[in-house]
């Protein structure tokens, strides 16, 4: 996922922007549930010496699905998927490819994955599937005429193994066009426990708490946060989990649809909040300059390197930071432990986001292997490979490595459609996802300079009006 990629489901009033399936106080409260169960689980977890993240093999299920014979077929797969998490698809897909006698060819992609897309088209060679990082990727491949929608026996996958909330928001005018074939929790805080001992800080739950932690690891003579600044979905991460917590469901909701502007005294108070934070230089790994030249993950490597002297103790990030994790040759469950976000507001948040898979080129190939990616066999092997979640409701608990993985798969399974979908990634591309445009680049500048709060309001709201059409 190109979240190396939030962190939001409700009945949708428009294909692209899901909205609440309950009332917001039911919403709120099953989210507070959702983090409380979370809060329990990874503490519990927390010394789990369980660790086979990024296994040598994945799980799977035995097979669930049928497929067809596909030899001497073809096909090309596009995703900017990179590392460990690549060649972890990659052997999902060798399993299509043992299942079919098909040959798959996977495409590495950049962001923003629309445009790649666009010029693979504009030159006559579109991939066969692909897999877009956001809602609003997918109304834009639709919109434009590229995607395909799903055949009779994906969509059969879907209604057997997804929850309402996950189906529709691969729906575009109420036509299934993508598979959620991976989620993402990205309301967690990874930390460095030896450093943690050192210090005598605690695991916070709310923000007061974070900001005492914060300060506690600062005077042991360690910066508290590594933040890959370079990636501006990063920042939007950090804002969405306050923006829910302190603002709440239903104004996330309605500023995910641009209903109201980022001008909003809500969006004043959030930015404000990241600011506590942001604005203090030696909080942050390399200062300013150095947390916005530096990518996600090395932000997780040089928290988990080191030993009790890391670049920065803490990082937020999804539960596939967990591969970046291993590649720093980290223990789960000892070396690094992980808190859920902690709560700005009343409850803590419950972002999510995930990848689908979507198909620019109809065949029986390409319908084949969306099938398959709909179905538990697929998502059980990465799931045995660690870094990985899926949304897919009957993949076996066990198929994940450690017990930290099976407490956040089933937390987001039970969750069903309480949760709520990365803003960012509803939005429209060119404000919710280009590398040096829109909202990330806007944050990227406001961690440089977090006492321009009003301007930052400003800029966010005319570069959205812009990208939502006024």
């Amino acid at each position: 996922m190109r979240r190396t990629t939030s962190s939001t489901i409700r009945t949708p009033r428009s294909p692209k922007y899901p909205t609440a399936r309950r009332t917001p106080r039911a919403a709120k409260t099953a989210a507070a549930v959702l983090a409380g169960a979370l809060a329990l689980s990874l503490t519990a977890c927390g010394g789990d010496d369980d660790n086979s993240s990024a296994g040598e093999t994945g799980k799977e299920t035995g097979t669930t699905v049928t497929l067809p014979k596909l030899n001497g077929e073809s096909l090309e797969v596009a995703a900017v998927w990179t590392g460990t998490e690549q060649a972890n698809f990659k052997k999902v897909l060798a399993e299509f490819e043992k299942r079919t006698g098909a040959k798959v060819t996977f495409v590495p992609a950049q962001d923003p994955i629309i445009n790649f897309l666009g010029s693979k088209i504009a030159g006559g060679q579109p991939p066969d599937v692909a897999m877009l990082p956001q809602p609003g990727a997918i109304k834009q491949a639709v919109g434009r005429g590229w995607a395909k929608p799903l055949g009779a026996e994906t969509q059969a996958q879907l209604t057997k193994n997804f929850s309402q909330g996950w189906q529709d928001i691969g729906k575009v005018g109420g036509k299934p066009y993508g598979v959620y074939y991976k989620a993402a929790n990205k309301s967690l805080v990874w930390y460095n426990n030896q450093v943690f001992e050192n210090a005598g800080a605690s695991e916070p739950k709310t923000w007061k708490d974070l900001l005492t932690t914060a300060q506690t690891i600062y005077d042991s003579g360690v910066t508290p946060f590594s933040i890959g600044g370079a990636d501006g979905w990063v920042l939007t991460d950090w804002f969405e989990n306050v923006y829910l917590s302190q603002a709440g469901p239903e104004k996330y909701d309605q500023l995910a649809k641009h209903e109201i502007k980022w001008t909003d005294p809500s969006v004043k108070q959030a930015l404000t909040t990241l600011a506590e934070i942001w604005g203090k230089k030696d909080y942050l790994a390399g200062g300013p300059n150095g947390t916005l030249q530096t990518e996600f993950p090395a932000s997780v490597t040089q928290a988990f390197t080191g030993g009790d002297q890391p670049k920065g103790a803490m990082v937020v990030g999804a539960d596939f930071v967990q591969v970046n994790i291993g590649e720093a040759k980290a223990k789960i469950g000892t070396d690094a432990k992980v808190f859920p976000f902690p709560a700005v507001g009343d409850t803590a948040p419950v972002v999510t986001g995930g990848d689908a898979a979507v198909i620019l080129r109809d065949s029986k190939a390409s319908q084949a292997l969306a099938t398959f990616l709909a179905s538990p066999d697929a998502a059980a092997i990465q799931a045995g490979l660690g870094g990985y979640l899926s949304p897919n409701k009957n993949v076996p608990n066990s198929a994940y490595p450690n017990a930290v993985q099976r407490e956040m798969a089933k937390a987001l399974v039970e969750a069903g459609d309480d949760f709520r979908y990365d803003m960012s990634d509803q939005a429209p591309q060119a404000f919710g996802g280009t590398p040096g445009k829109g909202e990330w680049k806007i944050l990227q500048d406001f961690l440089k300079n977090p006492t321009d709060v009003a301007g930052t309001q400003n800029k966010l709201e005319a570069a959205a009006a812009a990208a939502y059409g006024g």
